[in-house]
């Protein structure tokens, strides 16, 4: 019975709005009071809590965190830029673990972006901008080597766009990352893997030193789901990563150096002129 009681409170209690990528909900967490899940077009895009902005749930979020957190030295303020907004769960993250950083955050979607402040407001002290624009154009705006961090995190429609999958791109993404800085991508794909290869391959055209974290299932092609790619001009710190991502509640694997380049199986790099979207996760994936 008082499970019944949490769920109808949830239900009563969530918010709905039509935004340019379709239906947007707010589902409140069971769980923790200000908690919630955003969903699009009923896939689940972001989970923000706004009494523990440094509490991660979703497993792909969790691995960019681990990325953030191993960016600089902790505690070290970071100018970061979030490409793909959802929720900014991931700047917020930054800002209550980095306190004084300072961030851009660049969302296609208008009025995603006025729902979320409104109904998830941010900390009047984080140092968070947010840009309604294209996340290539957005990018293109930030001066030469201002980035400490880059995260990619752009869906629509559960794909990633293909503007935003090749070396012209990425191009544009090191030429805003300073000496040192790091780029983090979330990769969506599934067997035959064929994406996810390919994108290795572009950023290896594009930055000397490269890991990928995954669920194993999905480096073997078993099952669709997200990896995320970290990329830098100076060598990563692989160890650390691989021990945090170990002990995550759903553990992931870490691939770097020659196994990585044996995972890509001599996929070539995409350029703008081969450029496709991402594939589209199979209903499977949101049941």
């Amino acid at each position: 019975m008082a499970r019944n009681k949490q769920r109808e409170r949830a239900a009563a209690d969530a918010v709905s709005e039509t935004v340019d990528g379709g239906l947007a909900e707010l589902i409140p967490d069971r769980d923790r009071p200000r908690a919630w899940t955003l969903l699009l077009d009923g896939a689940p895009q972001s989970h923000v809590d706004l009494d523990d902005p440094a509490a991660l749930t979703f497993e792909y979020q969790r691995r960019l965190g681990h990325v953030a957190d191993l960016a600089a030295p902790p505690g070290r303020p970071l100018q970061a830029v979030h490409l793909g907004g959802g929720a900014l769960t991931l700047a917020r993250y930054v800002a209550a673990t980095r306190p004084r950083s300072t961030q851009q955050v660049v969302e296609i979607d208008e009025p995603l972006v006025r729902l979320v402040r409104r109904a998830l407001p941010l900390d009047p002290g984080a140092r968070i901008r947010v840009r309604a624009t294209d996340a290539r154009a957005g990018l293109a705006k930030v001066p030469d080597g201002w980035a400490d961090l880059i995260i990619a995190d752009v869906f629509r429609g559960a794909r990633t766009p293909a503007h935003l999958t090749s070396t012209e791109f990425l191009d544009e993404v090191r030429r805003a990352l300073r000496p040192g800085g790091t780029y983090a991508a979330n990769l969506a794909d599934g067997p035959p893997l064929a994406h996810l290869r390919g994108q290795i391959a572009t950023a290896a055209a594009v930055f000397p030193e490269l890991a990928l974290i995954a669920d194993p299932t999905v480096l073997r092609g078993r099952r669709f789901g997200n990896a995320v790619l970290v990329a830098s001009d100076r060598e990563l710190p692989v160890a650390d990563l691989t021990r945090r991502v170990a002990t995550d509640p759903h553990p992931g694997r870490v691939e770097h150096g020659r196994p990585l380049a044996d995972f890509t199986g001599g996929a070539a790099p995409v350029t703008d002129a081969t450029a496709k979207a991402s594939p589209a996760p199979p209903p499977s994936v949101f049941r």
